[in-house]
Parts: structure tokens; C-alpha cells; sequence
């Protein structure tokens, strides 16, 4: 425990606490985020019916059609109609509405001359300009999804194109893991909450506690409550003591984690029973992170007060348990090449603020921004990723591959995001 872990052991070490969570069903409108507990195979076809794929005429193909071919139109459907049936001659239908049993070709408004139409304009015969393909413009039914199809498994997190193909083939509700709670603390008297306060000598903004639960929501934690604490175990210790009395999954400090004097989180874990798995990375920034068990089957974080070394911490360690807890596989990062060399001290993985570029002649690669310090929150507002150095390595090459992870743990990719 006293030597510093490896970036991938802590994180192995994390997952093998992880315990998961019970499944439970949700309605689909709730299940935006939520991981599924189980497969989902379509109960119906997508789309449910033939239907036609552009405005104009439904007929019965048959080897004699041939341009200038002339059909009565006898009838008319549009989107919504409901079942309807010929054999014979045209009808004139709209894009998306069901296909008239005994149809099975569509011709475009285009390829057909109007001969003539009734009173209200409708036509009521046509010729043909074009000889139709058999079957052409006809959306066949789960010729998207079929049903009984596997259509996504268990450990997926729903995005929104999930969920759409999920309405699609009718469900109303999913069966998916619950979220772990989390309850979060950040340490500091010199912290103040409210948003454009004046600030007395000494005092900062609290940037880690809002930006830690917005992450930590997005990454699929349930956040149940938020604090700011003093500078005393006697005010972190009773906070503590009632999560964990509570069973809440995910309990985070930032904080008084290091090795100073007013560093007393440590100690507050001992005397509450925790049992410290690691206190100490390979890994800069964030090198002091704590991760510990105790209660009844709670995972502790304490993460650096620095909110570059805090945002790395839950990003990655953090966001790590919550895939472990909701049945997620571990995060699997996009390799890229350096745009520049880099050079570092050998046996720390450094994480650093990058951005993506792009090559007049197309080619992506990472750049490592400047202003890497853990301090320093502003470069995030160029970085659309963090790039993972490796341990070993102390010069790196322009060209030479690394891990790019996306910046936040919403994203599937550090390519789903782009600069503004």
C-alpha cells in the first residue's frame, strides 16, 4: 500500500471491489444513460409493415408492364392508414404509409403521366413513363430490424440512437442496472459555493464540487448529495460515518488526501474502518489519490484537492467503479499519434490536456497543450481529450502512438467530440 501503484493495477484493484448492482426495470423515457442488465431482442419487425419509400402509385409488378403502360387508380393511402387490399390496378400512396396487401412495387409520382383525375384533382389514371424494377421503393417489413433479432446486450448504455431504435421495435420499458449512488465531499475552508461570490483573502471559488457532480452523473453515478467540509476531521468524520451507515455505493472526498499537515482524510478513514487499498500513483497528475473500502461494501475515493489532479482522478478511477458496479466493460481508448515530440521522467504515466488535429490531407493526430499543470483549468477549454503518456517511456516521437481517452466519460470516443 505505502509504494506507489501502476495507473492499470490501481485501476484493476478498483474493479475487483466492484460488486454489481441488482437490475431493475425502468419506464423508456427514464432510460437515457442507464445500462442495460440483459440483451434485447426485437419483439417486432422495423419497420412493422411493407410500406412505400416515395410518393406515387403502389401496383402489382407482373412481366407484361412496360412503358406507356396504362392503369386505373382505384384507391388512395397515405401514412397512418390502416389495412387495405387489391390485386389489381394502381394506388396512390404516400411516403411511409402501409403498402396495400397484393402491392408490391412503387413507381414515383415522376415516372407516371397523369391521364386523368376526378373531381377533387385525385388521379384516377396513369401511364407509365419508365418500366418499374420489381419491388423498387418498397420499405420491406424488418428489413431494419427482424424480429426476434439481437439487438443490443447487456452492459450497452443507452444513448438517445439507442432509444430510437428501441421505440421503434415497441418497448416501453428495459431492464437495466441501477446507478450507484454517490455522495461527494469537498475539503477546504477556503472554499466558497455560491457562484460570483466577493472573496476574502485566502478564499477560491469551489470549482471541483459542481464540475465532480456533473461529471460523475454523466459517467452513470446516481449523486445523492454534496457537501463543502472545514478543515477538521471532526466535521468530515459524522459526513462520512452516515454514508456509509446508508450503504451509499461511491463515497468521494477531494481534499486534505496528501501528505501535509492539514492532510487528515487518511486518518478519518482509519477511524471509521476503512480498509486503504492504494494512496499513491504512478501518475501525475493526481499522484496521491486514496482508494479504500469499508461499510458495507462502500468504495472510497479520495481524490487531490487540485482540480486538474481531481477531474483526472474521477474521470478515470472514479468512472472506472461505475462501469464495474452497472456491468460495463472496461473503457478501451482510441491510439493516435503525437503531433510533437514530448519527452518525461520515466516511471510515471502522465495524463495530459490535449486536442485533436487534423492534417491538410486528413490525417488525426493529438496535440498536448500547454499549461499541463494541475492547477491550470483553462487549457480545458481547448482540450477535447487526455492523452496517456506510458510509464516507461521518456521520449516520444511526433507519429508515435498513444491512448486518447475522451475528455468526458459521456462521450463513447474522443471522436465523438470536436472544438466549438
Amino acid at each position: 500500500m505505502n509504494e506507489p501503484l501502476a495507473f492499470d493495477a490501481a485501476l484493476a484493484t478498483i474493479r475487483d471491489c466492484c460488486r454489481l448492482l441488482p437490475a431493475e426495470a425502468v419506464a423508456l423515457v427514464d432510460a437515457a444513460g442507464r445500462v442495460l442488465a440483459a440483451p434485447v431482442e426485437a419483439p417486432r419487425p422495423l419497420p412493422p409493415f411493407d410500406n412505400a419509400g416515395m410518393d406515387g402509385f403502389a401496383l402489382r409488378w407482373t412481366p407484361d408492364l412496360a412503358a406507356g403502360s396504362e392503369l386505373a387508380v382505384i384507391a388512395e393511402q397515405a401514412a397512418g392508414d390502416g389495412i387495405a387490399g387489391q390485386a389489381a390496378d394502381a394506388c396512390s400512396i404516400m411516403t411511409g404509409a402501409r403498402l396495400p396487401d397484393g402491392l408490391d412495387t412503387v413507381v414515383p409520382v415522376e415516372d407516371c403521366r397523369v391521364l386523368s383525375r376526378d373531381a377533387e384533382g385525385r388521379p384516377t389514371r396513369i401511364a407509365l413513363v419508365a418500366l418499374p424494377a420489381a419491388g423498387q421503393y418498397v420499405r420491406r417489413a424488418g428489413s431494419d430490424v427482424a424480429p426476434g433479432q439481437h439487438v443490443l446486450a447487456a452492459g450497452v448504455r443507452l444513448d438517445e440512437e439507442a432509444l430510437m431504435v428501441l421505440r421503434g421495435i415497441g418497448l416501453r420499458n428495459v431492464l437495466v442496472r441501477r446507478r450507484p449512488r454517490l455522495a461527494l465531499a469537498c475539503t477546504g475552508r477556503e472554499l466558497v459555493d455560491a457562484d460570483g461570490a466577493e472573496l476574502a483573502p485566502g478564499q477560491i471559488a469551489n470549482t471541483n464540487g459542481p464540475y465532480l457532480e456533473r461529471l460523475l452523473a454523466e459517467a452513470g453515478a446516481d449523486v445523492v448529495e454534496r457537501v463543502t467540509v472545514t478543515d477538521s476531521p471532526e466535521a468530515l468524520a459524522p459526513v462520512l460515518a452516515r454514508w456509509l451507515a446508508d450503504g451509499i455505493e461511491l463515497v468521494v472526498t477531494t481534499g486534505a488526501v496528501s501528505k501535509g499537515r492539514y492532510d487528515f482524510v487518511p486518518d478519518v478513514l482509519a477511524s471509521l474502518g476503512a480498509d486503504v487499498r492504494f494512496h499513491s500513483l504512478r501518475m501525475r497528475p493526481g499522484r496521491p489519490l486514496l482508494f479504500a473500502t469499508a461499510g458495507r461494501g462502500s468504495l472510497l475515493f479520495g481524490l487531490p484537492g487540485n482540480p486538474i489532479s481531481s477531474a483526472i482522478g474521477a474521470r478515470f478511477f472514479i468512472d472506472a467503479a461505475v462501469r464495474g458496479m452497472t456491468g460495463r466493460p472496461a473503457e478501451t481508448p482510441v491510439q493516435l499519434p503525437l503531433a510533437a515530440d514530448v519527452r518525461k521522467k520515466p516511471g510515471i504515466r502522465l495524463v495530459q490536456k490535449a486536442a485533436l488535429a487534423l492534417s491538410a490531407d486528413g490525417r488525426l493526430s493529438v496535440r498536448l497543450l500547454a499549461g499541463q499543470e494541475s492547477f491550470r483549468t483553462a487549457p480545458l477549454l481547448e482540450a477535447r481529450a487526455w492523452a496517456m503518456l506510458p510509464e516507461d517511456d521518456t521520449h516520444l516521437q511526433a507519429g508515435c502512438l498513444v491512448a486518447v481517452h475522451p475528455l468526458r466519460p459521456g462521450a463513447t470516443s474522443c471522436l465523438d467530440a470536436s472544438p466549438a
